[in-house]
């Protein structure tokens, strides 16, 4: 059976941390090999550290999220008071020189849940992008509502120089083909199985195969049949199957090529 590989979930996330010997089993039995768990905070970055130690085909990333502002408590879980702490260079490279952690992110813009004076997201992405670049490790972009900017942002830092993934990609074609033009692959997620995705689904045709990933982002965006549900790695089979008919192609060609484009994008996680 090919296996599939889960390019972004938050396993450390409550809803699945408490199940982890489940989750587990569920990738197995749905022929999901591995699976990339993606820091949102440098506070929580330990969690995420120790189930890529844990676990062999787990690996970690080390970012902060551009949701998370300095200061305030985490906009996922209000009752955890701990503030997020703004990172700095030497930090992300002190943290992601670990053999595990196999890029810098999640990082980028996102103008679709803050508002106001955003200047701290695009001095952060910045931030994220000069540890990448030291580090010799791809990034992990998060976009909502900036892609210009994010963009922007990419090329005056330089980022081509390592590359990396735009993660859950909703964009449209003329932003993929530019992300595409720097080196950055797409991952798509549950979104992509959604009806009214009708500018994804086309772009998730039209995208140069050698160049996707799949993901779940779980415990978010679970695809149809589990729309509405906790998402979890096993269902990113159903992102593939939806990938494969928009292609023309078996489920198993895209899991040929999403789980070889991923170890050669981070050939270190090479099992």
């Amino acid at each position: 059976m090919t296996l599939l590989v889960d390019s972004h979930c938050h396993l450390n996330f409550p809803d699945l941390a408490v199940r982890m010997p489940e989750i587990l089993a569920n990738m197995a039995d749905a022929g999901v090999g591995h699976a990339m768990c993606i820091s949102v905070t440098l506070e929580k970055f330990p969690e995420v550290l120790a189930l890529a130690e844990q676990h062999a085909n787990l690996y970690a990333t080390v970012g902060v999220h551009p949701d998370y502002e300095a200061g305030a408590p985490d906009p996922d879980n209000p009752a955890d008071e701990v503030p997020t702490a703004e990172p700095d260079v030497e930090t992300l490279v002190r943290l992601g020189r670990h053999a595990k952690v196999l890029a810098v992110g999640e990082t980028g813009l996102d103008y679709y849940r803050l508002s106001g004076d955003l200047e701290w997201q695009r001095d952060r992405f910045r931030t994220h992008i000069r540890a990448a670049k030291q580090l010799k490790k791809p990034l992990v972009i998060h976009t909502r509502a900036a892609a210009d900017d994010t963009l922007r942002l990419l090329r005056e830092e330089g980022a081509e120089e390592v590359g990396g993934i735009f993660h859950c990609f909703t964009e449209s074609w003329d932003v993929a083909r530019q992300g595409l033009d720097m080196g950055f692959h797409l991952s798509f997620s549950g979104i992509v199985t959604f009806k009214s995705a009708v500018v994804l689904k086309e772009v998730a045709a039209k995208a140069p195969l050698d160049r996707i990933l799949v993901e779940t982002d779980a415990p978010y965006l679970a695809p149809v049949p589990y729309r509405g549900k906790t998402n979890e790695p096993a269902f990113v089979k159903y992102v593939a199957a939806e990938i494969a008919e928009l292609r023309g192609l078996s489920p198993d060609a895209v899991a040929d090529a999403t789980t070889a484009n991923f170890f050669r994008l981070f050939p270190s996680a090479q099992p």
